[in-house]
């Protein structure tokens, strides 16, 4: 692969998390929004960011929705590898979203916790590549 392919590759993740966040802001303006799909849509943002890192850093990932997992593969320096030490709570989300269990319905209140910690992740990564000379178009 090309480095403008693998360029275009990046931004595509890039892309795909920018508009899982920005959907997920959308919904939780909702009245009637289901709060389980927001923290999904949260959850499914970070993901895709921290997986445009680790495919411009060339880093073979699982296909897992751990997200400390995946951020451990980031090496530090980066800011998202370093300031973002626990993103647990927000992989919950991969799986108690999407299917009925013994957990807890979420909440509104999970819901945009789940968007701030994704905002933070998402504002992380861009400010990486930008550092790296990347424009990510934030969607501002």
């Amino acid at each position: 692969m090309s480095e403008a392919e693998e360029l275009a590759d990046v931004q595509n993740w890039l892309r795909y998390a920018r508009e899982d966040l920005r959907t997920a802001r959308s919904l939780i303006a909702q009245v009637d929004v289901v709060p389980r799909h927001v923290c999904w849509l949260s959850q499914q943002a970070v993901e895709k960011s921290l997986k445009a890192v680790l495919v411009f850093l060339q880093t073979d990932f699982p296909r897992s929705h751990d997200l400390d997992a995946l951020r451990n593969l980031i090496p530090t320096g980066w800011l998202v590898a370093d300031k973002h030490l626990d993103l647990a709570s927000l992989s919950e989300w991969a799986v108690e979203a999407r299917y009925p269990g013994d957990w807890s319905e979420a909440t509104r209140e999970d819901a945009c916790a789940a968007i701030q910690q994704a905002e933070e992740v998402w504002e992380s990564v861009c400010d990486d590549f930008c550092r790296k000379g990347i424009l990510v178009d934030r969607g501002e």
